[in-house]
């Protein structure tokens, strides 16, 4: 059976994900404690896929994720699948909301929470772990009057108290998974196609590469940009696309863009996520 890595400890939303994929597909979890964990792990064939955030719908790309695939690993995304995102502050049962001295979570929960915390508890001091979990169980383990953020399951995990639920800044919150894998994924009924890829700094440069797209009528889902790592000003640019690198329109706009760059990775074709979001 293969093995599928993930972002733990039990009750992080990434497990969640990890399970509805396991549903369709037969693999043996494994966890991990960071997203760089679960990517190297790949990479090293501890497992044989991995599954890791890439973008929320309040926070934007999970960066951990994108600098990786761009200049740490070569692997592929043979899936995608997003979640709805509940964030909700708990406590150790008998701790009151104005009992609170000190919130834990994960970076993009608490960026996600930032209006109902400034507006309920200003004066709270707000700490960095490294995933919403982990912010359930060191709440649990600690006697002192502390909260966490995290999704509904890691309270009961975790024996918790849910004060409020649906904390988020935004309705409609939801976080998309990649499932990363040194294979490339097998042909879907509809598919979307991931690519990395750098433009000379010159006028136009990058309009006439996305123009290449648009004549072309292929429809991009998303356009990210993230710095290079050489020197300042030298940007990445991250594209999803609808389409098959094996579809003749598709492979054209490729090898167009490919042959264009002056950096050019290709992060795989991948069946689209068509799933409801609850």
């Amino acid at each position: 059976m293969k093995r599928l890595g993930f972002l733990g400890p039990d009750g992080t939303f990434t497990q969640q994900a990890a399970l509805e994929y396991c549903r369709h597909n037969s693999r043996q979890m494994v966890e991990y404690a960071g997203i760089p964990d679960v990517i190297w792990a790949v990479a090293s064939d501890k497992v044989d896929e991995g599954l890791v955030p890439i973008e929320n719908s309040i926070e934007g790309a999970v960066n951990a994720t994108m600098d990786m695939l761009a200049h740490e690993v070569d692997l592929f995304i043979v899936a995608e699948l997003v979640l709805p995102v509940h964030q909700c502050l708990m406590a150790r049962r008998g701790v009151d909301m104005g009992d609170i001295t000190d919130i834990f979570s994960h970076p993009q929960a608490l960026a996600q929470c930032q209006h109902f915390i400034h507006s309920n508890m200003p004066d709270v001091n707000v700490h960095n772990v490294y995933s919403t979990a982990a912010a359930a169980k060191l709440v649990a383990e600690s006697d002192k009057p502390w909260a966490a953020i995290a999704m509904p399951s890691a309270a009961q995990r975790w024996g918790l108290n849910i004060l409020v639920s649906d904390i988020q800044d935004m309705s409609g919150n939801a976080t998309r998974f990649v499932v990363l894998s040194k294979e490339l994924a097998q042909q879907g009924l509809h598919n979307k196609t991931s690519i990395i890829f750098s433009v000379e700094d010159t006028p136009g440069s990058l309009y006439h590469t996305l123009k290449v797209f648009a004549d072309r009528g292929i429809n991009l889902t998303r356009i990210e940009s993230r710095p290079a790592k050489k020197m300042l000003g030298q940007y990445l640019f991250f594209v999803d696309l609808i389409g098959h690198s094996q579809d003749d329109i598709v492979r054209e706009c490729l090898e167009i863009i490919s042959n264009n760059s002056s950096f050019y990775k290709y992060l795989g074709s991948y069946p689209v996520w068509e799933g409801t979001i609850a």
